[in-house]
């Protein structure tokens, strides 16, 4: 007699798994429902004397007018300003009338013999400071409030929530890491049941007399020998291969060369979208050979050192950084280190603010190049004919690290003179050529082709 084996036994396994399942889920869903969101913590305020100004008014003022030669703690172009009232006060016996008439008119006092102004003055390599006279009295005040105020706490980031740490809901909340661990525990074990219930099960079977009987196959011919038997199957396979082959092999074949997504590590890392993005520098301030010549050129680090002699640090973003920036460890602390390495290059000794002459060159790692038989340029395409620099390098404002953003095949550049329209507006010689090929093509706007853009003798010479 044949019996058919039993399954309840496994079925009440599964319905006990799937229950203990839910149990531990519940107090899971159950602590994260009920975690509180985090409060946020609000920095003491600080009593001030209205008589001696709004340090957050202050604040905006010193950012305008100040920020670009001095910082609070550290010298630069000039003095640092950290509680620069007190410090007067107390080391020289002057005043804020005084630093009224300084901020107001420093030219006017140094020419006057003040020993205090002329003792700055020398001291500070003779560069003058800036006459502010618009600034009243009151924000001369508020800007010394700023001054005076203690340093803002660092801002706290969210560092172990984007590394994947989880916080606890409370003191006794369980955690998660613990729940998580107790359900890999009761998986473990309900694997461990399944095997001993199947085994058991095996040998109820053999006991009871209960023959199991597999399911005899028929001998088949193998699907591979059947295949190698038609021969028009055969056939057919092998031309779809070669055609395949062929394909493959074009396309690999027309990517020789071509180095489309490429973005090398520089010895300095600069980030175009804190430059081009976040604070709107033009493209061409720093790439200004690319208005007049045939390259864009590759910026001098006196460019560079315009802004970061009084940038000596990265500040980022009021928010703070990215959890992105974070993954890819783009701290503040990682562009400060970047802005060292310039100053190291052009040899600038921050702490006494000049240069001492010790220089090293930075290898920069080309990105875009084109093959040596093909011409291209810059002020061509970027003075005469108005073309933005994203039209071919991409969003660049976005970028932190730069890349290849366009292929740069002859195909690319072709398409693009089909479909571009020449800018004759205020080119006298451009409206006379324009006015004979409108009557020769029929139209009232043309290609960069139909001016000849595709002839070969204008890119190979």
């Amino acid at each position: 007699m044949k019996k058919v084996l039993n399954r309840h036994q496994i079925a009440t396994v599964l319905g006990i798994s799937l229950f203990v399942t839910l149990l531990f889920s519940a107090p899971l869903s159950a602590q994260e429902a009920a975690e509180p969101a985090a409060a946020e913590t609000e920095a003491p305020s600080q009593a001030s004397d209205e008589s001696a100004g709004d340090p957050a008014k202050g604040k905006q003022l010193f950012n305008q007018n100040c920020a670009a030669c001095h910082a609070l703690n550290r010298k630069m172009t000039g003095p640092a300003l950290a509680n620069v009232e007190n410090r007067l006060a107390e080391e020289e016996g002057l005043g804020k009338d005084w630093l009224y008439a300084w901020i107001k008119n420093s030219p006017g006092m140094i020419a006057s013999g003040d020993a205090y102004a002329n003792e700055i003055y020398n001291e500070y390599n003779q560069a003058a400071m800036t006459a502010f006279p618009t600034l009243s009295n009151e924000d001369i005040d508020n800007i010394l409030a700023y001054t005076a105020a203690p340093p803002p706490a660092p801002p706290q980031t969210t560092a172990a929530t984007a590394g994947g740490e989880t916080g606890t809901g409370g003191g006794s909340g369980i955690s998660n890491d613990l729940i998580l661990g107790a359900l890999v525990l009761v998986f473990g074990i309900l694997v461990v049941m399944l095997f001993l219930v199947n085994s058991t099960l095996k040998r109820i079977a053999e006991a009871s007399g209960v023959v199991i009987e597999k399911e005899k196959t028929e001998k088949r011919t193998p699907i591979w020998k059947a295949f190698a038997q038609n021969q028009f199957l055969v056939l057919v396979s092998v031309i779809f291969l070669m055609l395949v082959a062929a394909y493959y092999a074009y396309g690999w074949m027309m990517q020789v060369g071509v180095d489309q997504g490429y973005a090398p590590v520089q010895p300095i890392h600069y980030s175009h979208k804190i430059h081009a993005g976040d604070n709107k520098i033009e493209c061409k301030y720093c790439h200004s050979s690319a208005r007049v010549s045939k390259h864009s050129g590759i910026p001098s680090l006196n460019v560079c050192m315009n802004c970061h002699k009084s940038i000596y640090e990265y500040k980022g973003n009021p928010e703070g950084p990215s959890p992105e920036d974070l993954a890819n460890g783009y701290t503040n602390e990682f562009y400060t280190k970047e802005i060292k390495k310039l100053y190291k290059a052009v040899g600038w000794d921050e702490t006494n603010q000049r240069y001492t002459g010790e220089t090293q060159p930075v290898e920069w790692v080309r990105i875009h190049n084109l093959p040596d038989f093909a011409y291209f340029n810059h002020s061509q395409h970027v003075s005469v004919a108005g073309i933005e620099c994203q039209t071919c390098h991409g969003p660049v404002e976005e970028m932190e690290i730069m890349y290849q953003y366009s292929p740069l095949t002859m195909g690319w550049c072709i398409n693009c003179h089909r479909e571009t329209n020449v800018k004759v507006e205020g080119n006298e010689y451009y409206e006379k050529i324009h006015e004979e090929l409108s009557k020769k093509y029929g139209v009232d706007q043309l290609t960069a082709a139909q001016l000849g853009g595709l002839e070969c003798g204008k890119c190979h010479y």
